[in-house]
């Protein structure tokens, strides 16, 4: 990711906060990327209800290859400028588009893409994808996309072909963008498919095996067996689990299962750096009520129980106290 330099940062938000609402009426609403009012849960809940309403079980899976590093400038400038006619604007675009970065210490032009860092590359990227959207849309296709991830559902396996090469069509021909081979594909809701964070199935709304080990990875980060077990700790470990409790506790998410196995691992993790050894008969010295009233340590399933209204008085706080969760 490339961060511009304060003064850059300044001057992409003035420009985004008066392209936005030229653009923003314009996007499809089937784009829920970066646009005000529109979120990733409101995406997926979307293609929840095409699934379910409409009975759409094949899934075209879609992956752009490097999507903000290859977006060709003349496609961006050319779609900016069928709006805006002002030269001062257009020319500040170019001049933050071909601002070149640093890379240890060398620096090097950039005549192609627009820098994931830079606080108006994602109106940008919005307003090249519109061109799929509303290609798809005419064609009669559902879909959702946020940012350069995107589904499109279809009744058939015919149909998803159809899909996929009109797909290729547009990124190849209209956007000058590629699909990658490995990670586009077709499959269907039965099997299950990854977006967002999620993955989603006929059976359930669970967190993807890749956002459950990068959560692992930042928990085994925060609690290393040598290392203190103190309130600092703790408050970096609440930081972490009440981000990803909360994205993951949506609506339609069936996370609670993990969520209890996770909260289980987690402790067995702190019984470790307190005692700094794995004992099972820790469990017992340390146990649940410990973490909760004497470290304040936030549990995920309350998290997910009580965003889903089924957290009561009569609901038990934690569930057991000997570990039995997710593997180290």
């Amino acid at each position: 990711m490339t961060v511009p330099v304060v003064r850059d940062r300044v001057g992409q938000e003035v420009l985004r906060r008066l392209l936005n609402p030229i653009f923003e009426p314009k996007f499809h609403k089937s784009s829920f990327g970066f646009i005000s009012g529109r979120n990733c849960h409101m995406a997926i809940e979307q293609l929840l209800e095409f699934h379910n309403r409409e009975g759409l079980q094949v899934v075209l899976d879609a992956d752009v290859c490097g999507f903000f590093d290859n977006i060709p400038h003349d496609i961006i400038m050319t779609l900016v400028a069928a709006e805006i006619a002002d030269g001062n604007i257009l020319r500040l675009i170019e001049k933050f588009l071909k601002a070149g970065v640093m890379e240890n210490g060398v620096f090097k032009p950039t005549t192609i893409g627009t820098p994931q860092g830079g606080v108006i590359s994602p109106l940008l990227a919005n307003i090249v994808l519109n061109q799929l959207d509303w290609q798809l849309d005419a064609a009669g296709y559902r879909f959702a996309r946020y940012a350069d991830d995107f589904v499109v559902l279809c009744p058939t396996k015919n149909e998803a072909q159809e899909a996929m090469t009109l797909v290729k069509r547009i990124m190849e021909e209209d956007l000058r963008l590629t699909l990658s081979d490995e990670k586009t594909v077709i499959t269907t809701y039965g099997k299950g498919y990854s977006f967002l964070g999620f993955k989603l199935s006929r059976r359930s709304a669970t967190m993807r095996p890749k956002s459950l080990e990068k959560f692992k990875e930042k928990i085994r980060a925060l609690t290393v067996r040598k290392h203190n077990l103190d309130a600092d700790v703790v408050v970096k470990l609440n930081q972490v689990i009440r981000g990803t409790a909360n994205y993951f506790s949506a609506s339609f998410s069936t996370c609670k299962w993990i969520f209890q196995k996770l909260d289980s691992w987690i402790r067995m993790r702190l019984r470790c750096m307190k005692k700094k050894q794995k004992s099972r008969n820790d469990n017992y010295k340390l146990r649940v009520v410990y973490f909760r009233k004497n470290l304040g340590l936030l549990s995920m399933e309350e998290i997910f129980l009580k965003m889903h209204g089924r957290l009561t008085h009569e609901t038990p706080r934690f569930y057991g106290a000997i570990s039995i969760g997710v593997a180290q």
